[in-house]
């Protein structure tokens, strides 16, 4: 049976274990039983965890936006993401599903945009069947094989790649491993990216300096698109609570440094991976740039807890949050 979609899809495909190609056969050996609509969620909210045991068709709608909004209090900034939000919504499925991505570009967009994911093992990474001219859609269909904390963000060349992510087209997908992970009472999603601006008076609306971003001069270093959103919107959780963070490095460019000053992480999976045994008692979780890792941590007094990126003057630059615990 040949699979293809509607609605002005330009591509259709699957990737099963390797293999990437249009419209290919689909056996009832790949296609999972249940279809359901995939729940997601905007940072620093996570997906509720997975209660199912069998996989599923999770399908997946996204839609790339071109908006102005606020980068900081004193600045504005064309902003390219998904779903009118930087960093895109968090996707949450389990190894064994199947993921229906539907990429829908708005049509007031100026610029043509896909999706690489890096949780998807192919050519591109879905990205070749997912390209979406402004007004039209693509979709595809793809094989979880991998567990982890992963990376999506727009591979269009067109102007260039590092652009499109430097203008806030990133998001985390969340493949859970067999068995699905232990249960905590707080989960919370931070994304750190930079962004690279012409410079501005204050109350402009900045422009994006592609001359920055080749020099690696990053105007601004945030959390979750701006530069104050998890100073004014702080986490928050109570005093026993173990609390666990997927933290993903949208870059382009900088390897994040992660250190909540009055907190010790007690577990740090490393690299993203979550099959591979934690590393324990860490001060500093460290990640390049399109990685990611995952902190657990017991907070055991109440208070109010600062986290930064400690690297030379990210935090002046926006790389600040708190934590407050009552």
């Amino acid at each position: 049976m040949s699979k293809s979609f509607s609605r002005n899809v330009r591509h259709a495909g699957l990737i099963s274990a390797l293999v990437m190609a249009p419209c290919l056969a689909i056996n009832a050996g790949v296609v999972s039983a249940e279809t359901i609509k995939a729940q997601l969620a905007t940072a620093p909210n996570v997906p509720p965890p997975i209660t199912r045991t069998q996989p599923a068709t999770v399908v997946v709608h996204l839609e790339s936006n071109e908006w102005v909004g606020a980068l900081s209090d004193d600045n504005t900034y064309e902003f390219w993401g998904f779903n009118k939000s930087v960093p895109g919504p968090m996707i949450r499925v389990m190894v064994g599903d199947t993921v229906e991505i539907h990429l829908k570009n708005h049509k007031d967009s100026k610029e043509a945009h896909n999706i690489d994911f890096h949780a998807i093992t192919g050519p591109g990474g879905g990205a070749s069947l997912l390209n979406s001219e402004p007004g039209q859609e693509s979709a595809g269909r793809f094989k979880m094989i991998m567990p982890g904390i992963f990376l999506y963000h727009c591979a269009t060349a067109s102007p260039s790649i590092p652009e499109h992510i430097a203008n806030g087209m990133y998001g985390t997908i969340l493949v859970e491993p067999v068995g699905g992970l232990k249960p905590v009472e707080k989960e919370f999603q931070i994304m750190q990216s930079e962004f690279y601006t012409k410079e501005g008076s204050k109350g402009e609306t900045l422009e994006f300096s592609f001359e920055n971003g080749l020099d690696e001069r990053s105007s601004h270093v945030v959390y979750n698109g701006n530069a104050s959103s998890l100073v004014k919107n702080p986490l928050r959780a109570k005093a026993g609570d173990t609390v666990r963070v997927f933290l993903t490095n949208g870059g382009p460019n900088h390897v994040r440094s992660w250190q909540i000053l009055e907190q010790t992480f007690d577990r740090v999976y490393l690299e993203g991976s979550l099959t591979s045994p934690p590393a324990e008692n860490i001060k500093v979780a460290v990640s390049p740039a399109g990685g990611a890792v995952m902190a657990e941590f017991k907070v055991k007094a109440p208070g109010t807890y600062t986290f930064v990126d400690p690297v030379k003057d990210r935090k002046d630059k926006g790389a600040l949050g708190l934590l407050k615990v009552d």
